[in-house]
């Protein structure tokens, strides 16, 4: 369906503006990966924070990779990819997938997972998965996918709250406390 001139008008001015759209965003704090895939015998990664939990039966994951990206376009290709959850030391690695540069895996460990997905060496979390589907939003795919090995070691996440890595650091403990209230932020060093 396409919009009339006018109709698109009064579409954007009921949108909130991009600059406090990303601003109010920046108050959710979130984990921090870094999805990884392979296609063609190339290893493809980005950080992303924008990955979701969605389903427990079927055990389901959603990740948002911009559409520019060129592990987007190796996700979609293979259908495959891995999430990888740092920890809490590891914002350096999270900066290094962040940048546009080509041999983010450059002398590091990476061993490759039961779908041929590179999985990160000392990472919090490892989840590799099967996409089952992809959905345009705005500047992202949405990939849908199937959880097939999932796997966790002990330590605390990496996280990102208004710009900024940092970390959680258990407060003292009330008894009655609930757990979103025992926690505080901290810079990571």
């Amino acid at each position: 369906m396409e919009l009339s001139p006018d109709r698109t008008t009064q579409e954007q001015h009921r949108l909130a503006d991009r600059e406090r759209f990303r601003s109010v965003m920046g108050h959710f704090a979130s984990g921090v990966t870094i999805i990884t895939t392979r296609h063609e015998g190339i290893d493809y990664g980005l950080t992303a924070s924008a990955v979701s939990s969605l389903s427990l039966d079927p055990p389901m994951l959603l990740i948002c990779v911009n559409r520019t990206s060129n592990t987007q376009k190796a996700i979609a290709q293979s259908q495959v990819f891995a999430v990888n959850i740092l920890r809490e030391h590891q914002s350096a690695l999270a900066r290094q997938f962040a940048s546009s540069r080509p041999q983010k895996f450059g002398g590091m460990s990476v061993s490759y997972g039961a779908l041929g997905v590179p999985l990160l060496a000392d990472t919090l979390a490892t989840i590799e998965c099967r996409v089952t589907a992809e959905v345009t939003g705005g500047t992202h795919s949405v990939f849908l996918a199937e959880v097939e090995t999932a796997q966790a070691a002990e330590g605390m996440p990496l996280t990102y709250f208004r710009g900024r890595m940092g970390r959680f650091a258990f407060m003292s403990v009330d008894a009655g406390a609930s757990l979103w209230r025992d926690m505080q932020w901290e810079d990571a060093a």
